[in-house]
C-alpha cells in the first residue's frame, strides 16, 4: 500500500476572522495564535456562518506559442491573486461598516443632545477602505493562521430581511500587494515532518512579534 497517514488529514472544526485598519503601528503577527484570540491590533469579526471560510490563491497565465512546437513552450503568469469568502453573521458597528463601507454616526437633535438614532450614509462614489485581515483555524491542537497585509473587498452580497432568517453580511476579500506578497500562512503543525511537537514554533503560540505594514 501507498505510504498513507490518516492523522495527516486535518479539518478546520473552529475559527474565526479578525481586521484591523492598515498603518505604519500595525504590527503583522508572526505567531499562530491560540485559535480563540484576535491578534494585537486585531478586532473579531464573530460568527461566521456554517459554511465557514474559502481561501483561494489564484494566478491567471498566458501560453507563449512558438513555430517549433504545437504546445506552447512555457506559461508567463499574467496575474496572481489570494481571495477569502465569508458570511458574517454578527450585526455590529464593525461587521455593518465593513459591509456597507461606511461609519455610524450619531445623530443629535436641536439643542445638541444625543437622539439614540445613529446614521449611516452610503456614498454614490465610495471609497473602498484598506484593511489587514487574519483568519485563524485549528483542530486537533494544530494552529493554522493566514495573515492578509493589505486587503480591499471586491464583491458583496445581498442581505435578505425575513422572518425565519437572521441577516447575513456576505464579503469577498482580495488580497493586494505588500511588498512583493499577498500574504502568508503560519501554523504549529509539523510541515516539515521534523517530529517536533509543533514544528519550531512553540515559543510564538501566544502570537509574537512581526513587522509593520
Amino acid at each position: 500500500m501507498a505510504d498513507v497517514n490518516p492523522k495527516k488529514i486535518r479539518f478546520a472544526k473552529n475559527g474565526m476572522v479578525s481586521m484591523a485598519p492598515t498603518g505604519d503601528t500595525l504590527v503583522l503577527p508572526i505567531g499562530v495564535g491560540d485559535g480563540v484570540t484576535a491578534p494585537t491590533g486585531y478586532k473579531a469579526l464573530g460568527y461566521v456562518d456554517e459554511s465557514g471560510v474559502t481561501l483561494t490563491p489564484s494566478i491567471e497565465t498566458d501560453p507563449v506559442n512558438v513555430w517549433q512546437s504545437a504546445a506552447p513552450a512555457l506559461y508567463n503568469v499574467k496575474s496572481a491573486a489570494f481571495q477569502v469568502k465569508a458570511t458574517l453573521m454578527e450585526t455590529s458597528k464593525l461587521t455593518t461598516e465593513l459591509f456597507f463601507g461606511a461609519s455610524w454616526v450619531a445623530l443629535q437633535d436641536n439643542q445638541g443632545q444625543p437622539t439614540g438614532v445613529y446614521r449611516l450614509d452610503l456614498s454614490s462614489t465610495p471609497d473602498l477602505a484598506e484593511f489587514s485581515l487574519v483568519v485563524d483555524w485549528l483542530e486537533s491542537g494544530k494552529h493554522y493562521r493566514s495573515v492578509i497585509p493589505r486587503a480591499m473587498i471586491s464583491d458583496r452580497g445581498a442581505i435578505t430581511l425575513q422572518r425565519t432568517e437572521n441577516k447575513k453580511y456576505e464579503l469577498t476579500i482580495e488580497a493586494m500587494d505588500s511588498a512583493g506578497t499577498l500574504g502568508y500562512v503560519l501554523t504549529d503543525d509539523d510541515m516539515l515532518d521534523t517530529g517536533g511537537a509543533g514544528g519550531g514554533t512553540q515559543g510564538l503560540v501566544a502570537d509574537g512579534v512581526g513587522e509593520s505594514v
